[in-house]
């Protein structure tokens, strides 16, 4: 199969259009198009079903796509490691955080990082949910649990805490819990959505205190921490949330502050074929660096 070819067809694939895929390649759509039938010709199988909004892969196609794609990746990562320098490292690090940990503290490191690292770019990709990282999808990740990918490197970067906190304003119109059972009467706000909490126990606020009783049921869930602290400071309720997203300048109370939840750990994973990459060493250093000045 040639090369080419395949290229086109995983950037087809990527982007759904020929079009797309043309501005992308710098090609006509025709030249995109025609490279497209000869590979079809050359595999005797239909690679996409063609309808008026776009393409869709055959299943042939999606046989194709996963290979091309994973193929592509291995010849990425050989191509950064044989133009990494070991004396100065460069090229680009795909960093995958959640939203809270990544938006309030790793984001605004990078600056610093990369004036020590001027040869090293970042696409810092602020998600909830995990990236394959055998897939390539980051290089890296900044997880707030266990990860649970096989064939990862980890390393421990920080135990993290979850306390409870809600604005001055709602407490003194409703009272200061001075127990977990206190909690029954207030108004709670929880992660929600059915997705997998970002931190581990952060919805711990709805069964603390109620061993063998059913939980307490939210008065609002919300599918973001950022989002939850800020209708926690208007005074939506009582919240619980990891503590390095809460500092002096947000008027919020810390509520029975003896009182703490299962505590997290926090990792760094990578690869294992990434093990001897500079840049990824040089990146780990700096966290952890970081992390020895830092308070979760």
């Amino acid at each position: 199969m040639d090369w080419d070819k395949l290229r086109t067809f995983h950037t087809v694939a990527e982007s759904g259009s020929f079009t797309r895929a043309g501005e992308a390649l710098n090609l006509s759509q025709s030249a995109i198009s025609r490279q497209i039938s000869t590979l079809e010709e050359s595999l005797s199988a239909s690679l996409f079903h063609r309808h008026a909004r776009g393409l869709n892969l055959t299943e042939q196609g999606e046989l194709l796509y996963h290979t091309v794609h994973d193929v592509f990746g291995k010849l990425a990562l050989v191509e950064s490691r044989l133009r990494e320098n070991q004396d100065e490292p460069v090229g680009l690090i795909k960093v995958s955080a959640t939203l809270g940990v990544g938006s309030y503290w790793l984001a605004g490191l990078i600056p610093e990082f990369r004036s020590l690292y001027p040869g090293i770019r970042v696409d810092l990709i602020l998600v909830d949910h995990d990236l394959d990282l055998a897939m390539r999808e980051a290089d890296v990740a900044l997880r707030l649990s266990e990860p649970r990918q096989p064939d990862l490197v980890r390393r421990s970067l920080f135990i993290g805490h979850v306390h409870i906190y809600a604005s001055p304003t709602y407490l003194d119109a409703r009272g200061r819990p001075q127990s977990l059972c206190d909690l029954d009467e207030h108004d709670l706000i929880v992660f929600g959505s059915g997705t997998r909490t970002p931190v581990p126990a952060l919805n711990w606020l709805l069964t603390a205190g109620r061993e063998g009783q059913t939980s307490r049921q939210p008065a609002l869930t919300i599918n973001n921490l950022i989002g939850m602290r800020q209708a926690t400071i208007r005074g939506g309720g009582i919240t619980a949330l990891p503590s390095f997203l809460v500092s002096d300048r947000y008027p919020l109370e810390r509520v029975l502050p003896k009182i703490e939840a299962p505590a997290f750990q926090a990792y760094f994973a990578y690869p294992e074929e990434l093990r001897h990459a500079k840049k990824i060493q040089v990146f780990r250093d700096f966290l952890l660096d970081k992390i020895r000045q830092t308070s979760f």
